[in-house]
């Protein structure tokens, strides 16, 4: 299982800014992390990607 933190999340979103990761990320759509670490939450690479597909369709390379 591959696993994001919000770093990787920016730079899938095109690199927005972190203010903006944490604004997608606590939104109710967006997908439950699997984990909250001490460092932050981490969310599954495919949940990620999902999420993107349906929200962010523009930024898919598929």
């Amino acid at each position: 299982m591959e696993l994001v933190g919000a770093h990787e999340i920016r730079v899938m979103l095109g690199g927005i800014s972190k203010q903006r990761v944490y604004v997608i990320t606590s939104h109710r759509n967006f997908p439950d992390p699997v984990a909250d670490l001490m460092q932050g939450k981490v969310w599954r690479k495919a949940d990620v990607e999902a999420w993107i597909r349906e929200h962010r369709p523009e930024l898919t390379t598929d």
